[in-house]
């Protein structure tokens, strides 16, 4: 019998349950960029809104922290933060936000109708409040951090509660061409 090097992922494994990476939005820079202009880099998706109080920095906090534990290697890596709140998450707002966490963060926007065929391509679940009187909501959001191969190809999912050892641990073993 051949031998054959098994690799333990400490995330949730989801190798080909998930549909490619495909997508076409706008960039924090204002920039329309599709799924093909991340190719050859590890890609980490996640909805949010960068007027979230507790999620949305906590994760991207920890995602951060993976990173730093690649070193260098954290240039392979592009964490794509999907805003499923465009009307408050201007380009500017967008920018600020991600760059606070690091240069491999970039963030997403576009219209409404192209947020839900993303979310739904992924089965990810948001929903915006009504506005109170001052014009102030919030939007409840799925939590998953889906991670794709260079190539595009689902490969793991993440949640908030993962620890940043295991993100890390995950995306080097990817890197090294799991």
């Amino acid at each position: 019998a051949a031998c054959s090097q098994t690799k333990h992922w400490a995330l949730q494994d989801i190798n080909g349950l998930m549909p490619q990476l495909a997508f076409e939005l706008n960039n924090d820079s204002g920039q329309n960029v599709t799924a093909s202009d991340y190719r050859g880099k590890i890609v980490l998706l996640y909805f949010g809104y960068t007027h979230c109080p507790d999620i949305c920095p906590a994760t991207l906090g920890t995602v951060a922290l993976a990173l730093h534990q690649l070193g260098t290697d954290a240039d392979k890596v592009r964490v794509l933060f999907v805003s499923v709140d465009p009307k408050r998450d201007t380009t500017a707002v967008l920018k600020q936000y991600v760059n606070a966490f690091g240069p491999q963060f970039v963030g997403l926007s576009g219209t409404d109708d192209q947020l839900e065929s993303l979310a739904k391509r992924y089965r990810v679940a948001y929903s915006r409040d009504k506005p109170d009187t001052q014009g102030n909501y919030t939007v409840t959001h799925s939590s998953a951090i889906f991670i794709f191969d260079g190539d595009g190809k689902s490969r793991l999912l993440a949640i908030s509660a993962s620890k940043d050892s295991d993100i890390a641990h995950d995306l080097k073993q990817l890197i090294s061409g799991a």
